[in-house]
């Protein structure tokens, strides 16, 4: 592991980031959480949870119950980072969260943020 401080960081911080980006550009915390879980597999009773635990971001991708295949279609650009061209796998998983928060927050349908 690389060690980037974002690893050791709470989701429950990076969290009401990616609420506050969403719902800046009027969308909604039920669509960010959809995002999560489509990405993650946790239901909302257990994306609940780790928030309120306080995980870290590793901990929180570590515990993920069934990472979602269709994520590996996620490519593009975010804070001026290749998404696809990242080599840490956890970085990664960051990365292709942050992107799927930016598509929402920019107005793209939920079925193509999804990959459906």
């Amino acid at each position: 592991m690389s060690g980037h401080r974002i690893f050791s960081m709470a989701f429950a911080k990076v969290y009401p980031a990616y609420v506050a980006k969403a719902e800046r550009k009027g969308r909604t915390k039920a669509e960010v959480d959809e995002i999560i879980r489509w990405q993650t597999g946790y239901t909302q009773k257990q994306l609940e949870k780790q928030i309120a635990a306080g995980v870290d971001m590793e901990a929180f991708f570590a515990a993920a119950p069934t990472m979602n295949p269709a994520r590996e279609l996620i490519t593009g650009v975010v804070c001026g980072v290749r998404v696809e061209a990242v080599e840490d796998p956890l970085m990664r998983e960051i990365r292709y969260m942050d992107k799927l928060v930016e598509e929402l927050a920019k107005g793209k349908a939920m079925g193509k943020i999804l990959r459906g």
